[in-house]
Formats: C-alpha cells, sequence, structure tokens
C-alpha cells in the first residue's frame, strides 16, 4: 500500500544491479524521482546500490534473482508488486558474456549464454507485459543488449547472437503491445568501463587495439548509459518504441 509521499512516484525493476550499468542506471532513476527495486543472484551484493539509492530518497527493494529460472522470475515480480503496488519501468540488464572461438563453444557454454541473456530478457518482459495487461496501465521496457549484436567482433560469438536476438526481441514486442501502451526500447553499447571489464583493461596494448576501433577514441561510462535509460524511461520519449539506441562512440558507424 503506497502512502502520500510515494503515491506519485514511478517505479522502477533493474535486474542485475550490483555494480556497473545495472548499478548506474538504478541510482539514476532514483535520482529523476522513481522508487527502484534492484536484483542480483547474490542480494548480498546489494548493500552499496541500496545506499546511494535511499541517499537519492527512493524507496527500495533488495530482490534475489536468476532470471535461468521461471519460479525466481515470477516471484521477483510479485516482491516487486508487494513493494510498490505497481511497476512503471522495467530495464533488462542481467546477463552474461563468453569470450570464446565459435569452434570451441560448447552445448553447455551456448545453454548459458542464451538462458541468461535471451530467455531471461524474455520471460522478464513477459511478466512485466502480462502485469501492464492486467492493470491496463502504460509502461516502459528498456533492454540492455549491445553492438556485438549488431556487428562482428572475434570470440562473441554465441554472446553477439544472443544480443542480436534481444534487438529483434525488443522490435516484435514493441509492435505487439504498443496497442497497451507499453513501449519497448533497447540500448546497445560498445565498450564500457565497468568493473566486470576489468581484466579487459589490464593490458595497455589490448586497450589501444580497443580503442583504435572507436572513432571517438575512449569508452563510455556507466553514466552515459544509465542517463540514456533515463531518457528512454521519461515522457520526453513517449512516441519512441521498437528502436535500439546505439551508444559505442562510432564503431558501428564504419
Amino acid at each position: 500500500m503506497q502512502d502520500e509521499k510515494s503515491a506519485g512516484r514511478r517505479t522502477a525493476f533493474v535486474t542485475g544491479a550490483s555494480q556497473g550499468i545495472g548499478a548506474a542506471t538504478a541510482v539514476a532513476l532514483a535520482r529523476d524521482g522513481f522508487d527502484v527495486a534492484v536484483s542480483s543472484t547474490r542480494p548480498e551484493k546489494l548493500s552499496d546500490v541500496l545506499e546511494q539509492l535511499t541517499a537519492a530518497g527512493a524507496r527500495t527493494a533488495p530482490v534475489a534473482l536468476d532470471v535461468c529460472s521461471q519460479s525466481s522470475i515470477e516471484q521477483a515480480m510479485a516482491t516487486v508488486l508487494a513493494a510498490f503496488g505497481r511497476l512503471d519501468v522495467l530495464v533488462n540488464n542481467a546477463g552474461i558474456t563468453l569470450q570464446r572461438s565459435s569452434l570451441d563453444v560448447t552445448q553447455e557454454e551456448w545453454d548459458a549464454v542464451m538462458r541468461t541473456n535471451l530467455n531471461g530478457t524474455f520471460f522478464m518482459s513477459q511478466q512485466m507485459g502480462r502485469h501492464l495487461v492486467a492493470t491496463k496501465r502504460p509502461g516502459c521496457i528498456i533492454n540492455i543488449a549491445s553492438t556485438h549484436g549488431m556487428v562482428g567482433f572475434l570470440q562473441r560469438s554465441a554472446y553477439g547472437i544472443s544480443k542480436a536476438a534481444i534487438i529483434h526481441m525488443t522490435r516484435m514486442l514493441a509492435f505487439e503491445w504498443a496497442e497497451h501502451g507499453i513501449r519497448v526500447n533497447a540500448i546497445a553499447p560498445g565498450r564500457v568501463d565497468t568493473p566486470s571489464r576489468a581484466g579487459s583493461y589490464a593490458d595497455p596494448k589490448h586497450i589501444e587495439m580497443m580503442l583504435n576501433r572507436v572513432p571517438l577514441h575512449r569508452f563510455a561510462n556507466s553514466e552515459e548509459i544509465a542517463r540514456a535509460a533515463c531518457y528512454l524511461a521519461s515522457p520526453q520519449a513517449s512516441y519512441i518504441t521498437g528502436h535500439t539506441l546505439v551508444m559505442d562512440g562510432g564503431v558501428t558507424s564504419y
């Protein structure tokens, strides 16, 4: 049950929010006036972002979520709805990567990437869509894709294929759910300087090689992606749906 203070606030759920893009997006939404639920497979890792959300004046809801599990997805959505009473925005950020030659990818690795990135994004979106249709309220879904889903790159085949599928999923759901006032968009970042990428940035030669592929000659930071998510969640983006916003410093302009 919402109190008078929170009755006018919008609500958001950001998956995979313990660090990086997910954490930055959750905090940015809180600063924009949202109450924000955040999830991780290990909820104890959410303590830092929860502190930042509270400091920004948001109500929070930490959620344990394994997007590979349908029962976990359903429980997570039930937890968020019990905490907030409604949900306006879903950010599908949870995902895993895989750096492996396509000749060497195992069935187990392929399945893990697809279950997490593709299945997880679809069935989270399905739960959000069901909620919004049942309550006859408009809403917004933002999927975090990748430029690996748009251009070729070495040793990223399984990951890139999963993200390409997310980009087309975004179009399909946007088309199907438009009649219900549900907007579905995606963000496709290029290289983002996040804690999960720390190992990739340890070798100066590797960094220079990656930067030479980027016309702006720098990596993005999580806050830049977060600000884009806030825009897509805002009334200013009310006529945008089925779109993938590419944020890659010009990589796909080649």
